[in-house]
């Protein structure tokens, strides 16, 4: 199959407005240390949404097993308040849980080797998330807080532990705190229903692609409702956003993830700029392509930065490839 997928430049002042926002949802920075009781209080964003139920399609294909990440707890730092399992960080992760329900907020803090800190959600239900090790192989250090007031966090666990992975796609395979799917998840079921007669992995990523930006429109409602500071952190269901079929960069990027991954395919969901613009969008691996990351067509033999975003909401006219296709306006901050 070939075929082009490029943007148009008229469409994209409209949807910058939507992103500039609209994307600034994304929690992952570090929180700041503030004065009082030192370094183990900080300042963290607030956040989270509730999930939502769709129903399952009455027939699909089989779908292959979705790997899972598990709490084998044979390596386990564990307190009074919180859990860290950190079994499994060759397979590119570790797993976290709070062990007593509190309606305190909770949150985690990863720093790997290159120094950057990550932060997650963590839900106070005794279950375990998983948290991805996307810095690769190196030191990492780990820490869970509690909520003390307003944005203030105290200290409640942390470990430092060294990661050598299997491979350098261990971390972007299985679901995880940002990408939240499962074997019976419609995102994976519908993924399976897109890939059936499909032999090569281009024509898998083409089919997941083309129903995502031929079916899904940018959620303008939902992006002014962003503006006006509603759902800070907001998190993406992939089903909730399946059902709709409408959402901003984050939602289109997280169903796209989670529907090459049920495929045994590697996607990084990549959180930065483009241009000015906080955005998001995935990085896909293929043995043909090796990872894919600098402009956003495909020609039946080349893909290169897979933007859904833009090409769902934009159009087909490549006068705005100079715009985000070089992979110059692109500008890397996070990796889940």
């Amino acid at each position: 199959m070939k075929f082009n997928r490029v943007i148009s430049l008229s469409l994209v002042a409209v949807l910058v407005i939507g992103l500039a926002s609209a994307c600034s949802f994304m929690s992952g920075s570090p929180g700041n240390s503030i004065s009082g009781n030192g370094s183990d209080i900080v300042e963290l964003p607030t956040e989270q949404v509730p999930l939502y139920m769709v129903p399952v399609a009455s027939f699909v294909p089989a779908v292959p097993l979705v790997v899972m990440p598990v709490a084998s707890g044979v390596l386990v730092e564990e307190n009074k308040k919180a859990v860290i399992d950190y079994s499994n960080t060759a397979d590119g992760y570790i797993m976290v849980k709070w062990i007593n329900y509190t309606e305190k907020k909770l949150r985690i803090q990863l720093t790997g080797p290159s120094e950057v800190t990550y932060t997650y959600i963590l839900n106070p239900d005794n279950e375990f998330t998983s948290i991805p090790l996307s810095d690769g192989n190196g030191s990492y250090t780990v820490k869970v807080y509690e909520q003390t007031e307003g944005d203030r966090y105290s200290l409640a666990a942390s470990h430092t532990f060294d990661a050598k992975l299997i491979d350098e796609f261990a971390p972007f395979l299985r679901p995880n705190n940002k990408v939240r799917f499962n074997a019976d998840s419609n995102i994976a079921l519908k993924a399976a229903m897109l890939v059936t007669g499909k032999e090569t992995t281009l024509d898998k990523i083409a089919a997941v692609y083309d129903f995502v930006i031929t079916n899904f429109t940018y959620d303008v409602e939902f992006a002014e409702e962003i503006i006006a500071g509603h759902h800070k952190g907001y998190i993406p269901d992939p089903d909730a956003v399946l059902a709709r079929k409408k959402g901003i960069c984050f939602d289109y990027a997280a169903v796209m993830t989670g529907m090459l991954r049920s495929q045994g395919i590697p996607v990084k969901l990549v959180e930065g700029y483009a241009g000015d613009v906080r955005h998001a969008w995935i990085d896909v691996f293929t043995e043909e392509t090796g990872w894919v990351d600098k402009v956003i067509f495909f020609d039946g033999e080349n893909w290169i930065l897979m933007d859904p975003t833009f090409a769902s909401t934009a159009g087909s006219s490549s006068a705005a490839q100079a715009f985000v296709g070089d992979g110059n306006t692109y500008t890397v901050l996070f990796l889940y």
